[in-house]
C-alpha cells in the first residue's frame, strides 16, 4: 500500500467522521452532565455489570470482574492501539498477537491458546453487544464508542456457552437514546499517529425512533527501516477505519428493536518478527532471554514478506428485539458477521539461510515468507426469556444457535504451494438460571446449559483430501452462594464447570502433514470471594481466591523447523491464585485504583513430549522419539501465563472556577515472568514487563470539552511480547513510545 493511497484513505475516513460530528453540532444539543450524585459527594461511583445478562451492581454479583470505564478506554487507545492494548489492564488478563492488528490471543487466569492460525479456538470469549465473536479475526474488531468493557474471570459457560472456561471480555457499545448527544475526539502523536473518533445520536421520531452513528479512524505512518533493502521508513504504517450505526425503534412501552451494523476496513502492517534478537549482550554476557545487541526497534532485515502487509474487511449486522410481558421479558438476538482478509509476513525475521545480518544460530530449509487469508461467515441466534418481577425468585431460560463456515488459505511465495482448507462449526444449546433469596442476607444461584457442538474439516484445494469431523455434547453448570455480612461487605462461594469444544487444526496440510485434532477440555473451578465498600463508599475492595483443574487441556505445539501447528491434549492442568481489585476515592478530586493477581499454573502429564527449537537451550528433560529430540513438559506452567500481573491508575483534578478543571491521569500495567512456549528454555521467556501512560490537560464547560497532552509507553520500554519457535531466536515486541496532543468535545 503506497503512502499516497494511505493518505487518501485517511482523508476520506476522517472527513466522514467530521461530517457526522458537524451534523450533530448543527442540531440542538443540551449539555450532558455525567456526574452522579455519589461522585458529587466524593464517593466511588456505582459499577454496573451484565455478567448475568442483566444490569446489576458489581457488588451484588458472585463473579470476579474488572471493569474498564470510558475514561480508561479512551486513555488506552489514545495512541491508536489495537485490542492487544488491553493486556494487563485487568489483573489476570493477557492479550497478544503475532498477526498484527488481527487475530489477538486472550488469556485469563493463565488459560489461553498460543495457536497463531486463523482457525484457532480460544478458551476466552469476546462478546460484543451480546454476540459472540468466535473467530480470532472477529475478536480484533476495534473498541470504540463503548459504555464499558467487562473482564469476567473464571468459567462463564452457563449463560455464554462453550469456549468460555477461562472467562469473557464483554464489550457493550453505547446505545441510541432520544437525548441529543455529540462527541468527538482527535489526537495526533509521534510516528504520524492519529486517532480520530466521533459519535452523534438523538431522536428521529420523539419516543419512537432514535439513532446513533459512531466512527473511529486510527492511522500511523511508516517508521521502520528495512536494513536489507536500505529503504528508510518503509514499513509499519496502517489505516484502520471502523463504523457503527444503530437504530432504536420503540413502538410501545413494552417493545423495542435495536438494529446495528458494524463495519471495519484495515490496511497496513502485520507483526514484525526480528531474527536473532534474544540472547546475551556485550554488556550482559550471561543474559539469555533479553533483547541483545542485534535488536534495533526501528530496523528489520527482510528479504521477503511483501512489506508484512495486512488487509481486512469485516461486517456485522445485529437485530436485538425485546418485548415485556407481565413479569417477564422476551429477548431475541439475531446476528450475522463476515470477515475477509489476509496478512503476510517474513516469518523468520531476517534473510539468508542463517538469518543474516547476524550469522546463525539456526537453519530453515525454505524461505519463511507466508500469507494466511480467511473468508468467513458467522450466524448466531439467541432467544432468552427472563423474569422481571420483584421478589425472592428470579430466573431466565433460553436457546442458542451458532453456525460458521470459513476457508483458510496458506500461501508460501516460494514454499509451500497454496492450500485452501474449509472449517464448518454448528452448535446449539439450551440454558437456564435460577436465583433465590434464601433469607434477607443469603442468595443462591444455579445454572445449567446443554450444548451440542459439531465441527467438520476438508481440503478445498491444493492438497489431497483429508477430511476430519469431531463433535461433543456437554453440560455446563454453576452453583453459587452470595451472603451479605454487613451493609458494606459481602462474601460468595462458587463452583463452576465449563468446556471448550473439540478442535480441528489443518494448517499443516500446506506443509504436507495431516491435520490434527484435540478433544474437548473440561474445567472445574472453585472460587471464594468478597465484595466491600468501606469508609462511606470511599474505598472499594473486591477479591477472590480460586483453584481449578482442567481435564484434557488443549494446547498447541507450534514452530520448529517446519513452522508447524499441532493440537495436543495433556492429561491434566491445574491452577490456583488470587485477584484483588481496589479503588480509593482519596478526595473528590483524587481517585486511585489498584489491581493485582497471582496465578500459578501447571501442566500435569508425565509422558507428554513436544518438539523443540534446534538452537535454543532447553531446560526440560528430553527424550528421543522417532529419531527426534522432544521435551517432556510435565510440571511446566501454561504458556503466556505470567504468575504476577497488575494495574494501577491515578487521577487528580484541580477545579478552576465553576466549570473547569486541570487534571492529570496516569495508568500502568505489569506482567511478570512469562514462559512463551510449552517447553522451557533459557531463551523463550520474558522477565517482568511494564508499560505506563500519562495524560495531562484541562477540561472546561463541566466536561463539555478537553485539551490534553498524552503519552503511551511513556518510559519507552522494549518488551518482548512473544517468540517464533523457528531455528533462530526470533521475537516480536511492543509499540514504541507515542507522545501527542488531543482535543475532545462532548455535548
Amino acid at each position: 500500500m503506497s503512502n499516497r493511497f494511505t493518505a487518501i484513505r485517511a482523508a476520506w475516513a476522517g472527513s466522514t467522521v467530521l461530517a457526522a460530528a458537524a451534523f450533530g453540532f448543527a442540531a440542538p444539543a443540551a449539555a450532558q452532565d455525567s456526574t452522579t450524585a455519589s461522585e458529587t459527594d466524593g464517593q466511588l461511583a456505582t459499577i454496573i455489570v451484565t455478567a448475568n445478562r442483566r444490569e446489576e451492581n458489581l457488588q451484588d454479583v458472585p463473579v470476579s470482574a474488572d471493569i474498564l470505564d470510558q475514561e480508561r478506554i479512551g486513555a488506552i487507545f489514545s495512541g491508536a492501539g489495537d485490542v492487544t492494548a488491553l493486556a494487563g489492564t485487568a489483573p489476570g488478563l493477557n492479550v497478544e498477537s503475532s498477526n498484527g492488528r488481527v487475530a489477538p490471543r486472550f488469556y485469563i487466569r493463565g488459560l489461553g491458546n498460543t495457536d497463531f492460525d486463523l482457525a484457532a479456538s480460544q478458551p476466552v470469549s469476546v462478546v460484543l453487544d451480546d454476540v459472540v465473536m468466535e473467530n480470532v479475526t472477529l475478536k480484533s474488531f476495534p473498541i470504540f464508542d463503548v459504555e464499558r468493557v467487562e473482564i469476567l474471570r473464571g468459567p462463564q459457560g452457563t449463560l455464554f456457552g462453550r469456549n468460555t472456561p477461562a472467562g469473557i471480555v464483554k464489550i457493550d457499545s453505547i446505545k441510541p437514546s432520544h437525548d441529543t448527544s455529540v462527541n468527538a475526539s482527535l489526537s495526533f502523536g509521534s510516528l504520524d499517529t492519529m486517532n480520530l473518533s466521533g459519535a452523534v445520536g438523538g431522536s428521529i421520531a420523539k419516543d419512537v425512533l432514535a439513532f446513533r452513528v459512531a466512527a473511529q479512524l486510527q492511522t500511523r505512518g511508516d517508521w521502520i527501516d528495512n536494513g536489507f533493502t536500505g529503504r528508510e521508513n518503509s514499513l509499519g504504517g496502517y489505516t484502520d477505519v471502523a463504523v457503527r450505526g444503530q437504530l432504536l425503534f420503540t413502538p410501545s412501552d413494552r417493545a423495542s428493536i435495536n438494529a446495528a451494523v458494524n463495519f471495519r476496513d484495515l490496511q497496513g502492517a502485520s507483526t514484525f518478527f526480528r531474527a536473532n534478537v534474544l540472547g546475551p549482550t556485550t554488556a550482559q554476557p550471561n543474559n539469555t532471554n533479553g533483547l541483545n545487541d542485534n535488536y534495533d526497534r526501528n530496523t528489520v532485515f527482510y528479504d521477503g514478506g511483501g512489506g508484512n502487509d495486512a488487509s481486512y474487511n469485516q461486517f456485522g449486522a445485529t437485530l436485538t428485539a425485546a418485548y415485556e410481558f407481565d413479569g417477564m421479558t422476551l429477548t431475541s438476538i439475531t446476528s450475522h458477521w463476515t470477515s475477509e482478509g489476509s496478512s503476510r509476513g517474513d516469518i523468520d525475521g531476517g534473510f539468508g539461510a542463517s538469518f543474516l545480518p547476524v550469522m546463525g544460530p539456526g537453519f530453515i530449509p525454505f524461505p519463511a515468507d507466508t500469507q494466511d487469508s480467511i473468508d468467513l461467515k458467522q450466524t448466531t441466534q439467541e432467544i432468552r426469556l427472563a423474569s422481571t418481577t420483584e421478589g425472592p425468585l428470579s430466573w431466565q431460560v433460553g436457546g442458542f444457535y451458532f453456525d460458521s463456515d470459513f476457508d483458510v488459505t496458506t500461501v508460501g511465495f516460494s514454499f509451500p504451494p497454496p492450500v485452501t482448507v474449509n472449517h464448518t462449526n454448528e452448535a446449539w444449546a439450551l440454558f437456564g438460571q435460577v436465583s433465590y433469596e434464601l433469607t434477607d442476607t443469603l442468595r443462591a444461584t444455579g445454572g445449567i446449559r446443554y450444548t451440542d457442538d459439531q465441527k467438520d474439516f476438508f481440503v478445498r484445494s491444493g492438497a489431497p483430501a483429508q477430511p476430519r469431523s469431531v463433535g461433543d455434547e456437554q453440560f455446563d453448570w454453576d452453583i453459587s452462594l452470595f451472603a451479605d455480612v454487613s451493609d458494606d461487605a459481602s462474601v460468595y462461594a462458587k463452583v463452576a464447570n465449563s468446556f471448550r469444544g473439540p478442535t480441528i487444526q489443518g494448517r499443516d496440510v500446506a506443509f504436507f502433514a495431516a491435520p490434527s485434532v484435540a478433544q474437548s477440555e473440561n474445567i472445574t473451578s472453585y472460587e471464594v470471594g468478597f465484595k466491600s465498600e468501606l469508609a462511606d463508599r470511599k474505598v472499594r475492595l473486591n477479591g477472590a481466591v480460586y483453584y481449578y483443574t482442567v481435564e484434557d487441556p488443549q494446547f498447541t505445539a507450534v514452530g520448529g523447523a517446519g513452522n508447524l501447528v499441532q493440537l495436543i491434549n495433556a492429561n491434566k492442568g491445574e491452577a490456583w491464585g488470587m485477584e484483588l481489585d481496589s479503588a480509593f476515592q482519596i478526595t473528590p478530586e483524587f481517585l486511585i485504583t489498584l489491581g493485582v493477581a497471582y496465578n500459578n499454573t501447571e501442566i500435569q502429564d508425565s509422558t507428554l513430549a513436544v518438539g523443540i527449537c534446534a538452537q535454543c537451550t532447553v531446560t526440560d528433560p528430553t527424550t528421543v522419539i522417532g529419531g527426534n529430540t522432544r521435551a517432556l513438559i510435565n510440571g511446566n506452567p501454561f504458556p503466556n501465563a505470567p504468575e504476577w500481573s497488575g494495574d494501577f491508575t491515578a487521577r487528580y483534578g484541580i477545579p478552576v472556577g465553576d466549570s473547569g478543571e486541570f487534571f492529570i491521569f496516569t495508568d500502568w500495567t505489569y506482567l511478570g515472568d512469562t514462559n512463551f512456549l510449552l517447553y522451557a528454555s533459557e531463551e523463550f521467556n520474558a522477565s517482568s514487563r511494564f508499560e505506563g501512560g500519562l495524560k495531562v490537560g484541562y477540561s472546561g464547560g463541566n466536561g463539555q470539552w478537553e485539551l490534553a497532552a498524552f503519552a503511551r509507553n511513556i518510559t519507552d520500554e522494549d518488551n518482548v511480547l512473544g517468540v517464533i519457535d523457528f531455528n533462530n531466536n526470533t521475537a516480536y515486541v511492543n509499540d514504541p513510545r507515542i507522545i501527542g496532543a488531543m482535543f475532545s468535545v462532548k455535548y
